[in-house]
């Protein structure tokens, strides 16, 4: 049996954390709005909701990280170890860090406690590993853009410190997520935790000179980049024999190279989404679970968690820098199981009732009478068709018309606190 790698999940709210924990996470981070770079979407700015997190997570046998990542401005060093204080008293398993002054502060303040290097300090090689564990440092999170090989490489330079890697989530088109372009069109900085995700906006191209955009065969021809939100701002764009770049990155999904990662000895394997829904943490820690498990027990790879994954939202996957080059053959196994089994998050399942053998789904997208959904629950998940459907009056119903509405459906009593997904 080989080393089990930490699962480590996303959580902006209590229900997150509850979710995480439920379907096979060992840890969750989450960030104090002020010092992290998320801010939206975030209940742990609230030191009571905080310390019952952290309480809670110890009291189930799990760690809480809090993150604590910015690089900030003088104005926040005057605040940060008046506002770190009541944090670090409800004794977080550690602090997620990027800003050397910061983590110079909180080790000369708090000395015993335990800090994680952020992927905002872009750590790409074993010298930087080696340079921040004698800094005191516990764990390194590896930058997004080493490659296999290069963990591998760091591992066994640096056997004895933590490594974490991210494994799932969303890609900045920036070093690592060291991105300005929030900063420069609304004055929102990506560094101070205030993201806008500019880089997803809606943009279109043109021309100087009002021709179609035809960049090979006029090479000189000028090409503007226009968002859809400040038209009359053009911006100018450039193209090479590869093509052009604009911004929109496609998700992470690495998934499939988790079996090489424990072999590594990777520490911990990462899941990024603090602002992302309780259904998207059920999913992805769900299927990172079972990658895991397989992985240590030396079972093969499931290709099916391919198709899993591929239920979330999600612009496109891509395994990132892990792996260069694919062959044709490699390609197609994973699109050929991508495809397969798509669904869609429609409802909650809040309770059983029992008078009327249904149950109680708050509804979150539309679903009818007839369709065939899947329940995801942390005790295992089920399939069936939905063959009979009341509203609150107990009238039969056949179309749950979308977020807002509630529904009674038959699904089994033993689903309740499940996540309900329309399969198509």
């Amino acid at each position: 049996m080989r080393k089990a790698p930490e699962l480590l999940a996303p959580a902006g709210s209590l229900e997150m954390m509850r979710t995480a924990f439920a379907f096979g996470a060992d840890a969750i981070y989450a960030g104090q709005p002020r010092y992290s770079l998320r801010v939206r979407n975030n209940e742990f700015g609230d030191l009571g909701i905080l310390g019952e997190a952290i309480a809670e997570a110890h009291a189930a046998g799990k760690q809480f990280f809090v993150v604590s990542n910015i690089y900030p401005h003088n104005a926040k060093l005057k605040t940060y170890l008046d506002d770190m204080a009541p944090v670090i008293a409800l004794k977080p398993d550690a602090l997620i860090m990027s800003d050397p002054g910061l983590i110079d502060m909180v080790r000369t303040q708090w000395p015993e406690q335990v800090i994680h290097l952020s992927v905002q300090s872009n750590t790409v090689n074993w010298a930087a590993v080696r340079f921040w564990q004698k800094m005191g440092i516990s764990r390194v999170i590896l930058s997004r853009e080493l490659s296999l090989d290069e963990v591998a490489e760091i591992r066994q330079q640096c056997p004895d410190i933590e490594l974490e890697v991210f494994v799932h989530g969303a890609l900045c088109i920036a070093y690592s997520g060291r991105c300005l372009l929030s900063g420069y069109f609304n004055h929102r900085d990506p560094n101070q935790g205030s993201c806008t995700n500019s880089c997803r906006w809606d943009y279109k191209v043109s021309t100087s000179d009002g021709q179609p955009v035809n960049f090979y065969q006029n090479p000189e021809q000028e090409i503007l980049l226009e968002e859809r939100q400040r038209p009359g701002e053009l911006m100018p764009i450039e193209e090479d024999e590869h093509g052009t770049y604009i911004m929109n990155s496609k998700d992470l999904r690495a998934i499939e190279h988790v079996h090489r990662l424990t072999e590594i000895g990777v520490d911990s394997l990462k899941i990024e989404g603090r602002t992302k829904s309780p259904y998207y943490v059920a999913r992805s820690c769900q299927a990172y679970r079972r990658a895991i498990d397989d992985a240590v027990a030396g079972r093969p790879f499931d290709p099916s968690l391919l198709g899993e994954l591929e239920n979330l939202a999600n612009r496109g996957y891509t395994d990132g820098f892990y792996q260069r080059h694919h062959d044709a053959d490699y390609q197609n196994y994973l699109r050929g199981h991508s495809e397969s089994d798509k669904s869609q998050y429609v409802g909650d399942a809040v309770a059983f009732d029992a008078t009327r053998g249904l149950m109680q789904v708050a509804v979150k997208n539309r679903f009818a009478l007839g369709d065939n959904v899947e329940c995801v629950h942390p005790q295992g998940n089920l399939r069936l068709r939905i063959g009979r459907m009341e509203n609150a009056a107990g009238e039969a119903v056949a179309v749950a018309p979308g977020s807002g509405h509630t529904v009674w459906i038959d699904l089994p009593a033993g689903h309740a606190g499940s996540f309900v997904s329309r399969l198509f």
